[in-house]
């Protein structure tokens, strides 16, 4: 039974099924396009350093000439060095000390030279097999086993329990796009088979939603629809759940719910006493006083009020009306926190929006007690402000200082046997 995935893998399986086109995603994709991505960016480093250093080699040719016809002279007729000729040619020679440095770097360069060799090699070996297994299925075959796969992966997700957070992967940038600020999402409750993605931008009076087609397509910039809301967006806790657009209406506490296929608001509703415009924003700011989020434990909206001190708490929603169903203290200072989100009706909380960030504090509503954690996590591009999970992919979305990243969660779980 599977307990973890690729949500870039997954999310390419997906894509698959809808697709017309002959090219046929698989998991050699993800190794193929982070070997390129990791060879670039060495050459990119090899590059700027051999400019670098073949300028500086330049520059000291003509010394290394004068050096070498000194030392020529001496050899044929050592009384001709004198003292002075002595300390002229011992001169520069020590102009000619910083190239040695320079000459080490190459030697480092030649060695990275042959891992760039090597890693060539295994993309050769990557293509081979992606271009085998293509060669091996006729497009429909392959659509049928990637639907298979699906089904068996979707009843092992069923068997898995809840779980406690126990790590965070490397980030994976999928796209940079869009201003310092934003929020991107899939939906948290749909079938498997929609992939599609909304994104966001800025955290205060925006009105437009993007919606993209997949998440190839989000990643390309291509194939969208917009949705121009009715009313505008304050912070960046919105969340999709069940085809609907949950999110914080500007210069208010009101919790708006759009439905995107009937382009229209359902409901909207009060958060009696939330604080909001920026009276209760985590570090970062960006009026995020009241940041909306879903886990597989249904929908959640988490806040201040003046009477909790200014303290996070919790509301359990029920999606249709809104109304609160249940609502904990946690007693952790919104201020200090830098992002939170749930998991199977936990919230994590981290210590700040900048580098060196980690996942600090966790709150259990079904114990109604907390603990300090220390869990890290890296915050590649060093402000993040829109942090989430996703249950159905259970991985976390978040927009980094432009950049839309994911991270994959570890949660120790408990697996469900038929006789649970």
């Amino acid at each position: 039974c599977l307990q973890r995935q690729n949500p870039l893998a997954n999310t390419l399986h997906k894509q698959h099924i809808r697709t017309e086109k002959s090219t046929l995603p698989t998991p050699y994709m993800i190794v193929f396009a982070a070997q390129v991505q990791n060879i670039s960016q060495s050459m990119e480093v090899l590059d700027l350093r051999t400019f670098r250093d073949l300028q500086y080699v330049k520059n000291t040719e003509g010394l290394m000439k004068v050096v070498d016809g000194k030392l020529k002279v001496a050899s044929e007729n050592p009384r001709s060095l004198n003292p002075k000729g002595f300390q002229e040619v011992k001169d520069k020679v020590n102009q000619l000390l910083p190239l040695l440095p320079v000459l080490e770097q190459y030697k480092a360069d030649a060695k990275m030279i042959l891992r760039l060799r090597e890693e060539v090699r295994n993309l050769s070996l990557v293509l081979m097999a992606i271009q085998e297994e293509m060669g091996a299925y006729d497009y429909e075959e392959l659509r049928q086993r990637v639907l298979l796969l699906e089904t068996r992966l979707h009843s092992c997700m069923q068997k898995l329990g809840c779980g406690k957070l126990t790590g965070v992967s490397n980030p994976i940038t999928v796209r940079a796009s869009g201003s310092r600020f934003g929020s991107w999402m899939t939906d948290t409750m749909i079938p498997s088979s929609d992939n599609r993605v909304w994104s966001m931008d800025g955290y205060f009076k925006g009105r437009r939603v993007l919606e993209y087609r997949t998440m190839s397509d989000f990643m390309k910039g291509q194939n969208f629809v917009q949705h121009l809301l009715p009313h505008p967006w304050a912070g960046t806790g919105h969340v999709v759940y069940n085809g609907s657009l949950y999110y914080n209406k500007y210069q208010s506490n009101i919790i708006i719910k759009y439905h995107f296929r009937s382009r229209s608001v359902l409901v909207q509703r009060s958060l009696s006493g939330a604080g909001y415009n920026n009276t209760f924003p985590y570090s970062w700011g960006g009026s995020s006083d009241i940041d909306l989020m879903a886990d597989e434990n249904g929908l959640w909206a988490v806040y201040t009020t003046i009477n909790n001190a200014g303290n996070i708490v919790i509301s359990r929603l029920e999606p249709q009306s809104l109304e609160i169903l249940q609502t904990w203290d946690t007693g952790f200072p919104k201020r200090s926190a830098g992002e939170s989100f749930m998991i199977c009706g936990t919230l994590y909380v981290t210590n700040s929006h900048l580098a060196g960030a980690k996942i600090y504090f966790a709150y259990y509503t079904n114990t109604s007690s907390y603990e300090y954690t220390d869990i890290p996590f890296h915050n590649q591009y060093s402000h993040i402000s829109m942090m989430d999970y996703n249950p159905r992919e259970r991985v976390l979305y978040t927009w980094n200082n432009g950049h839309q990243v994911l991270y994959n969660v570890t949660l120790f779980q408990v697996i469900k046997t038929s006789g649970d």
